[in-house]
């Protein structure tokens, strides 16, 4: 909580979770684009009161005493080009409930994922047996197809094992990446555009255009299995390894090698530091 970062920066420190999602469901920059934004941000009632109470405790803490935190809650609203509406929320120090908050509202209706999963056409819920008939309708290729074995993996409810199994069958037959580095950016970008809109006292801000006019032509997203969906599921761990990349860097890490897991693959990394640079080499194991 009392970290540096909640001291050096005001805004939205992380809006890709959220925004992520909403974005491919608005077709951010397939057809549509993010073009500007404003941010505000509450005062701080408790992390500095934290770091207090923390600092009486172990003298660890001394150092983030008297310190100027960001605001609680940040609120940051966006505006496409096609005039469409996005509310982000950071809060991640007040006693509340857990909640994504991911909700889409539109002219014919409205769908909310967090906490429980709901449809409206009006001014009440489906029933649900409703709400059946049209996930019965509606859900993906994709999610019907890995769905049942993205669960019995688990992380976050099978969405690790989808994301995951994905991104591989997709590099696999040479297929478009569900997120690319335009995406990246732009949903990236709202970090220091939050800060800045915040500094200027809720400033209207430009969010830049990436793509630099593809938006409009660009496909939406295509979660189907078209030219894939061939990736097996293995069971057990291959004993063959694959370097898939070395990264150069001029940084002096005290790591030197170790390993973490990522369903359904193990990454293991190890780091040379040499006399002029260093190098990471990570290795893939598929379970």
């Amino acid at each position: 909580m009392a970290s540096k970062e909640n001291i050096k920066y005001n805004g939205n420190l992380y809006p890709t979770h959220g925004l992520g999602p909403v974005a491919q469901c608005l077709n951010i920059n397939r057809g549509d684009k993010m073009d500007h934004l404003v941010a505000m941000s509450s005062n701080d009632f408790m992390m500095g009161e934290k770091a207090k109470e923390l600092a009486g405790k172990d003298s660890f803490f001394q150092e983030f005493v008297g310190k100027k935190y960001r605001g609680n809650m940040n609120t940051t609203l966006i505006r496409t080009a096609k005039g469409k509406t996005i509310m982000l929320q950071h809060d991640v120090t007040s006693p509340r409930p857990y909640s994504r908050l991911h909700t889409l509202s539109g002219t014919k209706g409205f769908a909310q994922k967090y906490p429980t999963e709901n449809i409206a056409f009006g001014h009440e819920f489906i029933k649900e047996e409703k709400l059946k008939e049209l996930y019965d309708k509606y859900t993906p290729e994709l999610v019907k197809y890995i769905g049942d074995k993205a669960k019995e993996v688990g992380g976050h409810g099978g969405m690790d094992f989808m994301m995951d199994w994905r991104l591989i069958d997709c590099l696999r037959n040479g297929l478009p990446l569900d997120q690319d580095v335009y995406d990246a950016a732009s949903w990236s970008c709202i970090v220091p555009l939050s800060f800045e809109s915040v500094e200027k006292n809720c400033k209207t801000v430009a969010v830049p255009d990436f793509t630099k006019g593809a938006w409009k032509n660009n496909n939406p997203v295509d979660i189907t299995l078209k030219g894939g969906g061939n990736t097996p599921i293995r069971s057990k761990m291959q004993k063959r390894k694959c370097t898939i990349g070395c990264i150069k860097s001029t940084s002096r890490s005290i790591i030197k090698r170790g390993a973490f897991y990522c369903s359904p693959f193990m990454f293991i990394f190890r780091y040379v530091n040499q006399s002029d640079a260093s190098y990471l080499s990570i290795y893939i194991f598929r379970k």
